[in-house]
């Protein structure tokens, strides 16, 4: 027989399996597949009209088109947050490896955001340079531009400070937040269009012996930040795009420094200054901010790259299934170092691991969708996800970061004294990537199981 009659064949037994699935082969739970199902749906969340077209739209309406008024997904109010505006991704939600612009993460560090007039922007080069120069926004757009697409994280997102604020949260009466979206919220992805910080560089000439950028915004905060040289000049970007459009204003309009893999404080908003320097600045967010302190009392600064971390969005604790059958378990990979190669996940507490399929195109420093198919059998299970990116570095455990983070001593800190740190010490704990576990209960609700080992949850059952 012919390779091209096997082929027919096998496509014709593919065909006919596809078409029985579609007349109800499939196992769903309630005769219902539940993947995309969203928590204002499941948990009866109050309506929201954020961004809904009417129901009859003119075409005045449809200028700058709107959602469905049956979406119900909006960010939230950051976790235990009183000061500046700082809203959470609901990462339960999302699709695909793109983060809508309206609802990526916001950390402002305070309640003003400044509504900058593009025309009167300009941004200075100076410092350890030939030719010092300053740009207008005009100017800059008519330079080579890139488009790429890269996730952004708050430098604390996971530690299990916000868990413990959560917990905080639900105390004095707040139902909204869910450890998917309160602890984890702070990371969102989206395609940025700009240009290369190099070619800048290149344009004023940086000086022999100089090896740091002091960026600084035009905020009334003044944030700033020092970036190694090596980094301005491999991938960092001025971002003056998101998503196929200008930045939105929160999102640091009309001008943001970008920096692929670094943690979220390197990218500075509203940039107007980039001083070239021989050393960092070792301002308050360096070295008393966004540092590690370690058990005896030592703080790292300047660390910046994500390790490589993985998180099953669907189901988590902001879902509830319906019932056993299949479902499709969906979720986010990223790292700060190069591309996801490979994503495992459990389906029954770590016993086994299966390799999930990974959504292609995989681009480097961006989240990458994995997803599996899932037959629930009713019981209760414990579900997880790890993964491993093109360097053969694996997401570890939160034991293994706290024997990470103890072998860092002379003599080593036994992991179990690090945890006992990390529970009880006021401190916060920077780029976190633990497997985060989820625990389904028969009745379909699904709760934590990584951070509620080290801090119990009296408001969901165990």
């Amino acid at each position: 027989m012919s390779s091209r009659n096997t082929d027919r064949r096998g496509f014709l037994k593919r065909s006919a399996a596809l078409a029985g699935l579609a007349a109800g082969a499939i196992p769903f739970a309630s005769r219902k597949a539940l993947a995309s199902v969203t928590p204002g749906l499941i948990l009866g969340q109050a309506d929201t009209k954020l961004g809904v077209e009417p129901d009859e739209p003119t075409i005045d309406d449809l200028l700058y088109g709107g959602r469905s008024s049956y979406e119900k997904t909006i960010s939230i109010h950051s976790i235990n947050s009183p000061e500046g505006l700082r809203t959470l991704t609901p990462l339960q939600d999302s699709i695909g490896v793109i983060t809508p612009s309206g609802l990526h993460y916001l950390v402002q560090g305070d309640k003003h955001i400044p509504n900058i007039d593009p025309q009167e922007h300009t941004l200075i080069i100076h410092g350890m340079v030939d030719r010092p120069m300053v740009f207008t926004m005009e100017e800059i757009k008519r330079l080579p531009s890139v488009s790429e697409v890269h996730w952004i994280e708050c430098t604390g997102n996971s530690g299990l400070q916000w868990y413990k604020a959560l917990l905080q949260n639900r105390k004095v009466g707040r139902t909204d937040g869910s450890v998917i979206q309160g602890v984890h919220g702070r990371l969102s992805c989206s395609e940025w269009t700009g240009v290369r910080l190099s070619t800048l560089l290149n344009l004023v000439g940086v000086q022999k012996g100089a090896s740091w950028v002091i960026a600084e915004a035009g905020d009334s905060i003044h944030h700033a930040k020092s970036i190694p040289l090596a980094k301005a000049t491999d991938d960092a970007m001025l971002a003056y795009g998101q998503n196929g459009e200008a930045l939105r204003r929160e999102q640091g309009y009309p001008l943001r420094l970008h920096t692929p893999g670094f943690q979220g404080v390197c990218n500075v908003k509203f940039l107007r200054s980039l001083k070239v320097t021989d050393e960092p600045y070792y301002m308050q967010r360096e070295i008393s901010a966004y540092t590690n302190t370690k058990p005896n009392g030592m703080s790292s600064w300047y660390e910046s790259q994500q390790g490589p971390r993985s998180l099953i969005t669907f189901p988590s604790d902001a879902h509830k299934l319906s019932g056993a059958g299949l479902y499709e378990i969906s979720g986010i990979a990223w790292c700060g170092r190069g591309k996801i190669a490979r994503v495992e996940i459990t389906a029954d507490a770590g016993k086994t691991w299966k390799d999930a399929s990974l959504q292609q195109p995989i681009f480097s420093k961006a989240w990458t969708r994995f997803r599996m198919p899932w037959d629930w059998n009713g019981t209760e299970t414990v579900i997880g996800s790890r993964t491993t990116n093109e360097y053969g570095e694996i997401q570890s455990t939160v034991e293994g970061l706290a024997k990470l983070w103890g072998d860092d001593f002379n003599p080593p800190i036994p992991a179990a004294d690090v945890l006992h740190w990390w529970e009880t010490a006021p401190i916060s704990a920077f780029l976190n990537n633990p497997i985060q576990l989820w625990k389904v209960k028969p009745d379909g609700s699904v709760f934590d199981a990584t951070y509620v080992k080290y801090l119990p949850n009296p408001y969901y059952p165990s």
